[in-house]
């Protein structure tokens, strides 16, 4: 065996221990959420392959399905584009003692919506005009809200949507729109910019994860999630994020490369 590989299995093994380790921490962070009657909505999002469902995936396996929901919808049928717009959201958002993850959001017109003219303009600023008073009434009600954006660039995006076509278990992962991610790779970062500007507060900050590394950044997004909730018998050595990889959202990150432009 070569030396190289001997390191990816190294590096794989660590992974994996790393990994069991976070997961543990998130079964006892599960136990205090259901003792205490809490209330926990994740929200992942990201553009085409940044890696939404394999760090879901990975923090969900050995939750209670009884108190852990993944939310990720199709898109609205007739009868609700007529409703308002976050009332599809608010059906699914946590009740006591369960977790919640959306993947992908409402936020959803801030991104795919208003890149491929999926809304009109005025749809679009209502949006704005009305989601940090939706979402402060989330924090005001108890919730513990979260948002997360997986950030990945343009060549690893490249690199995943060729990977995907290839390997017949993501073939429900392809759609026409992945042809327009690329594409439209600068429109998408004008409106993930606009979304961070307007949306981003004291009170409902974003947090933005470095995730051309798969592993890294589900590590990182699990320990960051663990280090701001209180739970019985957490090993804060094991639980403190790098902040390299994860951070919270500042415009100077578009400034210096942080964010991927």
């Amino acid at each position: 065996m070569t030396k190289y590989k001997e390191e990816k299995i190294t590096e794989k093994q660590r992974y994996k221990e790393e990994l069991h380790q976070l997961q543990i921490e998130l079964v006892k962070l599960q136990r205090h959420i259901i003792s205490k009657n809490e209330k926990i909505l994740v929200i992942l999002e990201g553009r085409d392959t940044a890696g939404k469902d394999g760090t879901i995936k990975r923090i969900t396996q050995h939750l209670s399905p009884r108190e852990t929901r993944i939310v990720a919808l199709n898109k609205p049928s007739d009868r609700e584009e007529s409703q308002w717009y976050f009332q599809r959201y608010t059906h699914y958002l946590p009740s006591a003692a369960e977790i919640v993850f959306f993947n992908r959001s409402w936020y959803n017109r801030a991104g795919v919506e208003k890149v491929m003219g999926f809304c009109t303009d005025a749809q679009y600023e209502e949006f704005f005009s009305e989601v940090t008073d939706y979402e402060g009434m989330l924090v005001r009600s108890g919730i513990h809200f979260f948002k997360i954006y997986l950030d990945i660039s343009r060549n690893e995006q490249k690199k995943r949507l060729e990977a995907r076509k290839d390997d017949p278990l993501k073939q429900w992962k392809t759609s026409p729109i992945d042809a327009q991610a690329v594409k439209h790779w600068k429109d998408y970062s004008s409106a993930r910019n606009a979304m961070f500007a307007r949306t981003h507060t004291s009170f409902t900050p974003w947090t933005v994860v470095a995730a051309d590394d798969k592993k890294a950044a589900r590590l990182q997004i699990i320990k960051w999630l663990l280090s701001h909730l209180d739970y019985a018998g957490k090993d804060v050595g094991l639980t403190l994020p790098d902040q390299t990889i994860i951070f919270g959202y500042d415009p100077l990150c578009l400034d210096n490369g942080m964010i991927k432009a």
